[in-house]
């Protein structure tokens, strides 16, 4: 007699099934169906992950606004001028800025040798630079960088009093 290939499984959920286990060895058949006696069955596991990626999104989006609030808040603190640029990208430069310059200034002064003094001029150079995306772009640079990624940034990146420039 063969070992069968369906096996009728009541899963951990309430829910039954029944399961075609002939891709499995027939050594291997009825451990497996005995493992998934344990589980939810297919509906039910897709339907918590659904309720976990709402979940993530959510804290995601917390999270993000936690960010952005601190964000602003950072540079409303160090008289940071508006950034220009989308939206989106308004938002995300913000944070970058902050993320970068916060970088900086832990390994620059906190670790480093450069004095209060000298850093508030690095701030100077970075109040120069409104455009979003250059930040953005910068958000993945070396704090020790930052001096010399200041000194590279170009016009388009700094704001002019000419409207029509």
């Amino acid at each position: 007699m063969a070992v069968k290939t369906l096996w009728q499984i009541a899963h951990s959920c309430g829910h039954q099934a029944e399961r075609d286990l002939s891709d499995r060895a027939a050594d291997r058949r009825a451990g497996f169906a005995e493992w998934l006696s344990k589980q939810e069955c297919t509906d039910c596991w897709r339907a918590s992950k659904e309720g976990d990626g709402q979940d993530k999104a959510a804290w995601l989006e917390a999270k993000r606004a936690e960010e952005q609030a601190e964000s602003e808040a950072w540079s409303e603190r160090y008289r940071m001028p508006p950034l220009e640029g989308r939206d989106r990208a308004v938002a995300w430069g913000v944070r970058c800025r902050h993320q970068v310059l916060a970088d900086a200034y832990s390994a620059l002064v906190l670790e480093g040798e450069t004095s209060e003094a000298e850093w508030e001029e690095i701030e100077e150079a970075a109040r120069t630079i409104t455009r979003a995306g250059w930040w953005i772009d910068q958000r993945s640079s070396e704090p020790g960088d930052l001096i010399e990624l200041l000194e590279a940034a170009t016009g388009a990146d700094r704001p002019t009093e000419n409207p029509h420039f």
